[in-house]
């Protein structure tokens, strides 16, 4: 009778152990793409972050009226950041 009432409250818990075992060696692999996961998370958090481009875009206006760079090079690396403001703009609004 006591094996009946600890048996009941233990149906599922020989599958939970055997699953268990049968995955316990790809655990370290689980962990490792949860770690490689959370990398690139925060690599494209970073990449696709507008502001240090609004802040290079400043610096070059500031560059071009301290005449520091000319009107040539001003338009070139504000067509690049813009073009990067775009591609960032595009990545957020991708579903």
């Amino acid at each position: 009778m006591t094996d009946t009432v600890h048996g009941a409250g233990r149906e599922d818990s020989p599958m939970g152990l055997l699953t268990y075992l049968l995955t316990l060696p790809v655990a370290p692999v689980r962990a490792v793409t949860w770690v490689a996961q959370r990398v690139v998370d925060k690599a494209e958090q970073e990449y696709y972050d507008p502001a240090p481009v609004w802040r290079r875009l400043a610096e070059l206006e500031q560059q071009l009226l301290s005449g520091e760079i000319d009107q040539d090079a001003f338009d070139r690396e504000e067509d690049e950041l813009l073009d990067r403001l775009a591609e960032i703009t595009e990545y957020q609004q991708r579903p």
